[in-house]
């Protein structure tokens, strides 16, 4: 039976948290001379997260956990709530490479474990190492159900809001280079199943300098059960601006799985981030939903604070973080595509 026929799904990424996985950056390469840039922003967001909630964070060995471990410390981090766990990994993408973890409609008690494959974006990069840490994961947490789908999926790729809906992407889950002998059809029958959806909504193309083919998380994310907020540019001489007016109309058009037609708020990108003459993909909709909190990316320009009020208005009843990203972003990808929530059973 599906997960979906045994009543599991995903929750919505507000629902409170048992604790967030991360898996700590190490891999030189997805940040080409300048990864030791990287960690006070990085360090920043493991405190901000510990200060209410477990985090759970992967590293390659002793060593690894003992610098990262003094170096959180030395900011006064919450040590008692962070956990490190000897699960190498090629690289730090957990959202990616973790598992997505789901709760069950039948009894509230219940979680699993869904271990999707995953391929580096369609073999970009090494992933022998990435593509065990759900089994590690697993095994640390063997009272949960396992499910192994057979089939490329990345969790930066989809977002739910908990209630039968998903967002994804034609341009990522439809690339050739992730499940080439699939359908259309037959990828959301995975979605539905694995998931836990009834209602797949696509968009289409991501933005620029995103090397994942347009996840999702970079464009379009719900912020409550009949809400979404999604990233606009305004500058008509810019490479996101069609693309993005493009899935704006795609929402606009949509409907959710209860028939209504949901709630569009307009979020702006910042502005354009480069290093090395390559533009990154900077974006605010890469925001994570913690215990309490709403953590996203800044990037040292004045929109930020124009991103904040939005989210603040969409999360009332949390605080906004703002941590800057613009060093973190050189590796493609910022707070959403770092971490993964593990939900709290009831």
């Amino acid at each position: 039976m599906t997960p979906k026929e045994l009543g599991y799904y995903m929750p919505a990424e507000w629902h409170r948290h048992e604790a967030t996985w991360l898996t700590y950056p190490h891999n030189e390469d997805s940040w080409p001379g300048k990864i030791n840039t990287i960690f006070p922003s990085y360090h920043l967001f493991i405190k901000t997260l510990a200060e209410n909630e477990q985090v759970h964070i992967n590293v390659n060995d002793l060593a690894m956990q003992e610098r990262a471990a003094a170096a959180l410390e030395a900011i006064g981090a919450k040590m008692e709530n962070i956990v490190f766990h000897i699960f190498p990994s090629n690289d730090a993408w957990c959202r990616d490479h973790g598992p997505a973890f789901l709760l069950n409609h039948n009894d509230s008690k219940k979680r699993a474990i869904v271990n999707w494959n995953h391929n580096a974006w369609g073999g970009k990069y090494p992933y022998e190492l990435d593509t065990q840490i759900p089994c590690h994961v697993h095994n640390f947490l063997p009272d949960m159900d396992f499910f192994e789908p057979g089939i490329v999926m990345e969790g930066g790729s989809i977002d739910v809001n908990g209630c039968g809906d998903l967002l994804t992407t034609t341009s990522c889950l439809l690339n050739p280079n992730r499940n080439p002998d699939l359908s259309r059809d037959q990828i959301e029958r995975y979605l539905c199943d694995y998931y836990g959806v009834g209602n797949v909504i696509w968009l289409g193309d991501g933005i620029v300098g995103d090397d994942t083919d347009g996840h999702v998380d970079d464009l379009s994310r719900f912020v409550s059960a009949d809400t979404i907020v999604t990233a606009v540019e305004e500058d008509v001489w810019d490479e996101n601006y069609e693309p993005l007016r493009q899935n704006l109309e795609l929402l606009k058009k949509c409907r959710l799985a209860n028939g209504k037609q949901p709630t569009i708020v307009e979020l702006p990108m910042p502005d354009m981030v480069f290093y090395e003459n390559q533009r990154l993909p900077a974006s605010y909709a890469n925001f994570y939903l913690a215990n309490g909190k709403v953590i996203f990316p800044t990037y040292r320009c004045l929109t930020d604070n124009e991103a904040a009020y939005i989210l603040e208005a969409c999360f009332p009843d949390r605080e906004v973080i703002g941590i800057d990203s613009t060093d973190i972003i050189w590796g493609l990808g910022s707070f959403h595509c770092l971490s993964q929530q593990m939900p709290a059973a009831e």
